[in-house]
């Protein structure tokens, strides 16, 4: 059978505008595909040079098929569910900047390139001391950056129209920022002209971005199915879910230079990526910690199968809908589509995805995802959000560590998990509950001293442990009324 690379297929060559540094799952499946989709319908003709940011890395196996690969793209689209692939085109060439690193800093002499994106993991954004601009290359990321840079700026004297676009995509807050931090720290250890301190803040722009797409990475359980469908072999072939975001914090002319619009891709540019993220970490982060323990002990193990069950799934509609969309700041519209959008991504057929892998650290997860939409919700509508206390009240059931009689394989702090089993050693409930809602070192606060929340969350507990989670949660959307605060 064929091997997918360059001879085989054919595909077009496109100038070399990005450089990115990482050759993984989640770029491929993730921002080159949109630059594949931007190059297809629109003329943003922009290639990719791929650079392995470690020595072990994927860029030989790239290299061998010429920058192909291809891409399937699994999920509900438009409200069906719908599995197409494609062959990615868009990069050119890659680099290993441990064999050939004066074929890596030679990039800084392209008059074409545009823009850097990178995604090196999150321990990748990292200052390493002991990186020197004569290392060939230097250890981390932004060492290898920031030489890149410095020729550049040396090759083209400072030239204004050659500064650079950089788009991070580590999963780190304020990734850009963070990144050009340690790009200025580097150019002052190693006494690097000034004009080139001022040519990165006048001349490079450092973007901050959110990414959210689900990346399963390589079907290797699939491939022999895969490679007969295909008719080619091809070593690097990767899954992504059919949802994008891309949210890009920059100046405006951004949106002028990155053909997203035209090509119907989800990238959003933006001067403020915060309420962005609220949104993500609220609706999909805090709907996956609502539900686990509600689903878990429902007797429902995956994430898919819980939207699937009417009373479940209704029970997440109205937490999301009811009590935490408004109390965020974007559009209602913008907010209702997203989290659409986000029950769409849980329905998926084609990923599973286990409410016990989601409950590692259910606690601090409820603090950082679910209790700020408890308190905002409180602040702005004077009530109590009665979805989101029952969460809370699931919660500290689940910690009970049993279900139908079986041992929960609970994971978390091992303090944590000690102080629920000492609670747990009570037949009071509702001591139990004053215990946990007392413990400012889980939520920051006493939860007690807000009027109404002890005794709501006491009854949801007790009608769970003595009737069982079916019974309460049936009860619960049967006569589930507004209570003030």
């Amino acid at each position: 059978m064929k091997q997918l690379n360059r001879n085989t297929v054919s595909v077009p060559t496109y100038t070399e505008r990005v450089l990115q540094f990482g050759e993984g799952n989640f770029l491929r499946a993730f921002a080159n595909w949109m630059i594949h989709e931007m190059n297809k319908k629109s003329a943003f003709d922009a290639g990719v040079v791929v650079v392995q940011p470690i020595e072990q890395g994927l860029v030989h196996l790239l290299n061998q098929q010429d920058g192909l690969y291809t891409l399937y793209l699994n999920g509900i689209k438009n409200g069906k569910v719908l599995s197409e692939h494609d062959i990615i085109d868009c990069i050119q060439r890659s680099i290993d900047p441990y064999k050939d690193f004066e074929g890596y800093l030679a990039n800084a002499e392209n008059p074409d390139l545009r823009f850097i994106i990178s995604n090196t993991t999150e321990a990748g954004i990292s200052f390493d001391p002991n990186d020197q601009l004569e290392d060939t290359p230097q250890n981390s990321f932004p060492g290898k950056l920031t030489a890149l840079l410095f020729k550049r700026f040396q090759i083209f004297n400072g030239d204004a129209e050659k500064g650079l676009i950089v788009i991070p995509c580590e999963l780190i807050d304020r990734n850009g920022d963070h990144l050009k931090r340690i790009v200025h720290k580097y150019a002052a250890q190693w006494e690097l002209d000034a004009d080139f301190k001022t040519w990165i803040d006048d001349h490079c722009v450092f973007c901050n971005t959110l990414v959210d797409r689900i990346v399963p990475g390589y079907p290797k359980d699939k491939m022999e199915t895969i490679t007969q469908e295909l008719g080619y072999t091809d070593n690097l072939v990767v899954e992504g879910e059919q949802f994008h975001l891309w949210v890009i914090e920059g100046p405006k002319f951004l949106e002028n230079l990155i053909p997203s619009k035209e090509s119907g891709l989800n990238i959003v540019f933006t001067d403020n990526m915060e309420p962005y993220r609220t949104r993500k970490v609220r609706i999909l982060n805090g709907a996956h910690t609502s539900l686990v323990p509600v689903g878990y002990l429902y007797g429902i193990d995956h994430v898919r199968e819980s939207l699937e069950d009417s009373v479940v799934g209704g029970f997440l509609q109205k937490a999301i809908f009811e009590c935490i969309c408004p109390t965020l700041d974007l559009p209602e519209d913008e907010l209702h589509q997203f989290a659409n959008d986000v029950l769409d991504r849980f329905r998926n057929p084609y990923l599973q995805h286990a409410l016990i892998s989601i409950s590692l650290n259910s606690v601090s997860k409820f603090k950082t995802r679910v209790l700020p939409s408890l308190l905002e919700y409180i602040k702005r509508k004077q009530e109590l959000p009665l979805p989101l206390l029952f969460s809370l009240a699931s919660l500290i059931a689940f910690y009970k560590g049993e279900r139908d009689g079986e041992a929960i394989p609970l994971k978390d702090d091992p303090k944590i998990l000690e102080f629920f089993k000492h609670q747990w050693a009570s037949d009071n409930l509702d001591n139990i509950v004053l215990g946990t809602l007392s413990k400012v070192e889980f939520w920051g606060l006493d939860l007690n001293q807000i009027e109404g929340v002890h005794g709501t969350v006491s009854s949801y507990l007790k009608r769970i442990i003595n009737n069982g989670m079916k019974d309460a949660l049936a009860n619960f959307i049967r006569i589930q009324k507004p209570v003030k605060s």
